[in-house]
C-alpha cells in the first residue's frame, strides 16, 4: 500500500489565489490517490471556492484558517515580523509540526524564503537554502540552482548548491551520478571571477561528479544535469529563457497568420507544433524546490494557472517521497566528517 502524503496549500497566495490553488488541487488529488491536501487560508473563501467546484464534500481535502496573506509586493521582513497568522505563514507551520510533510505557495518570493528558513531552519551544514528547478534540454531536463535566493554567493555556498542539485538529480531522477556544472563566461580555466574559480576547486574536490565550468549556451544542450549559479546570474537566466520561449511562440504564431497559405500550412502542422509548444510550455516545469531547508517547500510561479500550480504540488509529493531533505542531510554529514578528518 502507497504512503500517504499531506500537502499543505498556501491557497490566498499568488496572483489570483483561490481562483488557482482551488481548480489545481483537485486536478492533483484526481492524479495521485496517495495525496491529501490542508488548505490553508480564509476558510470562508475557500469553502466558497469549493462549493462552486462541487467539491466541498472531498474527504482528501482539509481547512485550515488563516486570517493574513503576505501580498506580493510586501517586504520579506515586514510579512516576517507582523504577518503571524498569514496563510503562508501557518502553511509553513504546519510543515514544521508535522501535520504536513510539504507546502507549496505561489506567494512573494522573498517572504517565503524568509519565513521558511525562520520557521523551518536550515539543514546542519547549509548555510543559505537555494532555489532550485528543472529546466527542458535537447534530452531531457537539467537541474538550476541557485534561481534567486541569493544574489551574492560564496564559494562554500556554490559548492553547497551543487552537493544539494546533486542529490535532488540523484533522488527524483534516479540519476546515480549526475553531472555537475558551474555556470561561467567561458569553459577555459582561466575565466571567470575569483569566486566563480574558488568555488570550481571546491567542487573539483568533492565526490560529486563535476564536469567544470559551462556556459549559458550548454544549459539546454543536455550535456549537464545541474547547473550551478548564484541567484542573482540564476534568476535572470531563467527569466531570459521564459522570454525567449514566449518570443518564439509569438513568432511562430505570427508566421502561420500571415495568410490564407500559411493558414493551410498550420492545419498540416498543428500536431507537430502542439508538441513543441508542450515541450517548452514553462508551466510544465512550475514548482521550485526551496533546498537546504528542515523540510520540503515548493515555490509555484506568482502568476501559474491551475494546471502550472499543480504540476509544483506534483513536484512537492515527489520530493518528499524520495525524502530529498533527509539525503542532503545525510550527504553533507558525510562531507562534513570527512573535512575533520583532514
Amino acid at each position: 500500500m502507497t504512503e500517504r502524503i499531506t500537502i499543505a496549500l498556501d491557497v490566498m497566495g499568488g496572483d489570483h489565489g483561490a481562483d488557482v490553488v482551488l481548480p489545481a488541487a483537485l486536478r492533483a488529488l484526481s492524479r495521485h490517490d496517495e495525496l491529501d491536501l490542508l488548505l490553508v487560508g480564509d476558510r470562508e473563501i475557500i469553502e466558497a471556492g469549493l462549493q462552486r467546484l462541487r467539491a466541498a464534500d472531498n474527504k482528501r481535502i482539509s481547512i485550515q484558517h488563516a486570517s493574513e496573506r503576505v501580498e506580493m509586493d510586501e517586504a520579506a521582513s515586514h510579512a516576517l515580523r507582523f504577518k503571524k497568522d498569514s496563510s503562508m505563514r501557518v502553511a509553513l507551520n504546519l510543515v514544521k509540526e508535522g501535520r504536513a510533510q510539504a507546502c507549496v505557495s505561489a506567494g512573494n518570493t522573498g517572504a517565503l524564503m524568509a519565513t521558511a528558513r525562520y520557521v523551518l531552519k536550515t539543514l546542519p551544514g547549509i548555510d543559505r537554502p537555494a532555489i532550485c528547478t528543472s529546466l527542458p534540454t535537447m534530452s531531457g531536463h537539467t537541474w538550476m540552482l541557485d534561481l534567486g535566493a541569493n544574489v551574492d554567493s560564496s564559494p562554500e555556498h556554490l559548492f553547497q548548491f551543487g552537493l544539494m542539485g546533486s542529490v535532488l538529480a540523484k533522488a527524483v531522477d534516479s540519476n546515480h551520478n549526475p553531472r555537475v556544472g558551474l555556470l561561467n563566461i567561458g569553459e577555459e580555466e582561466i575565466k571567470g571571477n575569483e569566486t566563480v574559480k574558488e568555488a570550481a576547486t571546491l567542487l573539483a574536490s568533492g565526490s560529486m561528479n563535476y564536469i567544470g565550468f559551462v556556459e549559458g549556451n550548454d544549459v539546454y544542450g543536455g550535456n549537464v544535469d545541474v547547473v550551478v549559479c548564484d541567484g542573482f546570474v540564476g534568476n535572470i537566466a531563467l527569466k531570459t529563457s521564459e522570454g525567449v520561449a514566449r518570443m518564439i511562440s509569438h513568432f511562430i504564431k505570427q508566421s502561420f497568420n500571415r495568410n490564407l497559405f500559411t493558414r493551410i500550412a498550420a492545419l498540416f502542422a498543428l500536431p507537430v507544433l502542439k508538441a513543441f509548444r508542450r515541450q517548452i510550455d514553462p508551466r510544465r516545469y512550475n514548482g521550485a524546490s526551496l533546498l537546504g531547508l528542515r523540510g520540503t517547500v515548493i515555490k509555484s510561479h506568482g502568476s501559474a494557472d491551475a494546471l502550472a500550480f499543480a504540476n509544483a504540488i506534483e513536484v512537492a509529493a515527489v520530493v518528499v517521497r524520495q525524502q530529498v531533505p533527509e539525503r542532503i542531510s545525510s550527504q553533507l554529514q558525510t562531507i562534513l566528517a570527512e573535512r575533520q578528518a583532514v
